[in-house]
């Protein structure tokens, strides 16, 4: 019979350096474009940076945003980019932001940027003509330049932006976890 071995404890002062990432692109928020630029890289304005990495759905399988994620990760302050919603057409998938992908985030101390796709094309993939899907999706720059700014004089840690983000802007129940 196997014996089990439960272990308690509270980690503390933790410390590292991400090994293996690769360098980051430096881009002026001015000339930002979230659609055009980098999947990760640094954001620059006046006297501060901040790393960012983006997410093409808000499902963590399908694209592999951690890699990106980790990219950014020897930066002080770290924002991930992503869309609430993905919806690919009636033949399409309905990805939708999971609040477990919200509690990584936080415990990684990453700034959430909300964003949503204005336009998209319908998918002239092979197979894929006589189907209703959609491919090429494209954030609303504005409003994710905007986030972004916020970001910047955000003073607090990222639990609670990521917190408020969803409780004002989005509503989120933290209670039920819808």
């Amino acid at each position: 019979m196997s014996e089990v071995l439960n272990l308690t404890g509270f980690i503390r002062d933790v410390k590292y350096t991400a090994c293996l990432t690769e360098s980051l692109d430096r881009v002026c928020l001015e000339q930002f474009d979230v659609n055009e630029s980098r999947a990760y890289g640094i954001i620059e304005a006046q006297n501060t940076e901040v790393a960012y990495s983006k997410w093409v759905s808000p499902k963590r399988i399908r694209s592999y945003p951690f890699a990106r994620i980790y990219n950014t990760y020897n930066a002080s302050k770290i924002l991930t980019i992503i869309p609430i919603i993905k919806d690919e057409g009636r033949d399409g998938d309905l990805d939708k932001l999971q609040y477990s992908t919200v509690s990584w985030m936080n415990l990684l101390n990453i700034y959430i940027v909300l964003g949503y796709y204005e336009n998209a094309e319908k998918s002239q993939k092979t197979k894929q003509e006589n189907k209703h899907k959609l491919t090429k999706q494209k954030f609303n720059n504005e409003f994710i330049k905007n986030q972004i700014k916020e970001i910047l004089n955000y003073k607090q840690s990222a639990l609670h932006w990521n917190k408020s983000l969803l409780k004002d802007k989005v509503y989120f129940d933290f209670s039920t976890g819808s």
